[in-house]
């Protein structure tokens, strides 16, 4: 029987476009059938030559010496590849995992980059069946049927309105409150 894999997963770059700015901090959860199997919170230096924008570094909190003294980007992308690998077996077609995230595609694109930056050929394709679980187009469903209304659908907005904690812009923080909230947007 096959076991449902779900990765969360978030990251914290340095700009909006992936294949110039860096992911600095990614956070992850594995679960397996339903149950959290791992987490991993990673913080790393961007690739050597990614354009740093200063707003987006406001919005985390980090400063361009904090990033100096993080981990090699390279050395960053090889915890999380292990990470995967504890849970996936990459080679199998049948042993993917479901990604997950809010607005997820956005993150997908950044680690994908990433992969290929590292000279990972298939990317993080190897390990997702690109069937991705976003609880954005279920709020968006709600607020088109008028079963939801909010002045915006920020995470930071929604969980608030769900009674969920949020630390925003924490990779961590952000992952774990999103899966709190697709557990509960699933439940209704």
């Amino acid at each position: 029987m096959r076991r449902r894999k779900v990765l969360y997963c978030d990251v914290e770059t340095t700009g909006t476009d992936p294949s110039r700015h860096a992911i600095i901090q990614i956070g992850a959860i594995m679960e397996i059938d339903g149950v959290v199997a791992e987490e991993i919170n990673i913080s790393c230096a961007p690739f050597k030559g990614a354009r740093i924008d200063d707003t987006s570094l406001e919005v985390t909190g980090t400063t361009r010496y904090e990033l100096q003294h993080r981990m090699p980007d390279w050395k960053a992308y090889g915890i999380f590849r292990k990470f995967l690998l504890r849970h996936i077996e990459q080679y199998d077609q049948n042993d993917k995992c479901y990604p997950a995230g809010y607005n997820v595609r956005f993150d997908l694109n950044f680690i994908q980059s990433w992969f290929h930056r590292n000279d990972d050929t298939y990317g993080i394709g190897s390990f997702i069946n690109w069937r991705m679980l976003d609880p954005l187009p279920l709020l968006f469903i709600r607020d088109f049927t008028g079963t939801l209304s909010l002045p915006d659908y920020r995470l930071e907005t929604v969980c608030r309105h769900f009674g969920i904690e949020l630390k925003p812009h924490d990779a961590m923080s952000d992952i774990r409150a999103t899966r709190q909230l697709l557990l509960k947007l699933l439940a209704e």
